[in-house]
C-alpha cells in the first residue's frame, strides 16, 4: 500500500494571514489523520511564514500514523527534529528565502555534509529521506550518505504530465528504479494531485509513499476535507 502523508502546511499559512488560531493546524492533523490519512509532513522554515516550530511541537504528541517533518538542515531545524522525535525527516536543499522547495540534492557535492546529518537522525531512530531530482546518477551518492529513503522531486513530471506523460514519467522509473535495486525506500512530492497521481503511483511500482499538501487541501475547499482525503487514497489504488 502506498501511503497517503498530507502535509498542512497551506493550513497553517491561511491561519497565519489573519492572526489567532483559525484554522486550527493541530485540530486539522487530528482530522486528515481521522479522515484516512496515513500521515502528516510539515515543513518548518526560518521565517514561521505557515508551519511554527512551535506547532511541531504541538503536533508530534498527537500523531497516531506517521510525522514526516522536512526542511533544510540548519542547527536550529536539526534540534527541534531531535526533539520531537517523528517517525521521519526529510532533508531538503532549500534555503531560507526559497517560496517552495525547487530542486533535490546534489548528493555528490553534499556527500560529506549529508553522511554527518543522517548519521545524527538514525543514531536517534529516526527515518531519513533524502530529497531528490528524478536523476540515477544522484542514487548512488545518495545510499552512500546512508538515508533509509529518498523523496522524489515531481514538480518537472506534473508540469509534463498533461503534455508528453510518457516521455515525463521516463527519468522518475529509472531513477526509482536503480533507488530500488540499491535497497532505498522511495517517496514522492511535489505538486501532485488528482489528475497526475494514479499515473504515476503505477509507473513506479516501488513507491511507499506520496506526501501532498498544496492541491490536497485547495481541493478540499470544494469536496470537503474527508471527501479529498479518501479520492486521494483511491488514485493511489487505481
Amino acid at each position: 500500500m502506498i501511503k497517503l502523508s498530507v502535509n498542512i502546511n497551506k493550513v497553517a499559512t491561511l491561519r497565519n494571514s489573519r492572526g489567532g488560531n483559525i484554522p486550527d493546524v493541530v485540530k486539522a492533523a487530528i482530522d486528515c489523520e481521522r479522515f484516512g490519512a496515513n500521515g502528516i509532513t510539515v515543513h518548518p522554515r526560518p521565517d514561521q511564514r505557515h508551519i511554527r516550530y512551535e506547532d511541531v511541537r504541538n503536533i508530534a504528541p498527537i500523531i497516531r500514523t506517521e510525522f514526516n517533518i522536512e526542511g533544510y538542515p540548519s542547527k536550529s531545524f536539526i534540534d527541534l527534529v531531535l526533539e520531537v522525535r517523528p517517525t521521519q525527516v526529510t532533508l531538503v536543499p532549500d534555503p531560507p528565502e526559497t517560496l517552495t522547495s525547487n530542486a533535490g540534492w546534489d548528493t555528490k557535492k553534499f556527500s560529506d555534509f549529508l553522511k554527518e546529518i543522517v548519521l545524527e537522525f538514525k543514531s536517534a531512530g529516526i527515518r531519513t529521506s533524502l530529497f531528490l531530482d528524478p536523476n540515477p546518477d544522484m542514487i548512488e551518492s545518495a545510499f552512500q550518505t546512508g538515508t533509509d529513503r529518498i523523496e522524489l522531486y515531481t514538480e518537472m513530471y506534473a508540469t509534463d504530465y498533461q503534455a508528453h506523460r510518457e516521455q515525463a514519467i521516463k527519468p522518475y522509473k529509472a531513477t526509482a528504479k536503480k533507488a530500488a535495486e540499491m535497497g532505498l525506500g522511495i517517496n514522492a512530492g511535489h505538486d501532485l494531485n488528482l489528475i497526475n497521481l494514479s499515473f504515476f503511483a503505477k509507473q513506479i511500482p516501488s513507491l511507499q509513499e506520496v506526501s501532498i499538501g498544496h492541491a490536497l487541501i485547495a481541493d478540499a475547499l470544494y469536496l470537503g476535507l474527508e471527501n479529498t482525503i479518501q479520492a486521494y487514497k483511491r488514485q493511489l489504488l487505481a
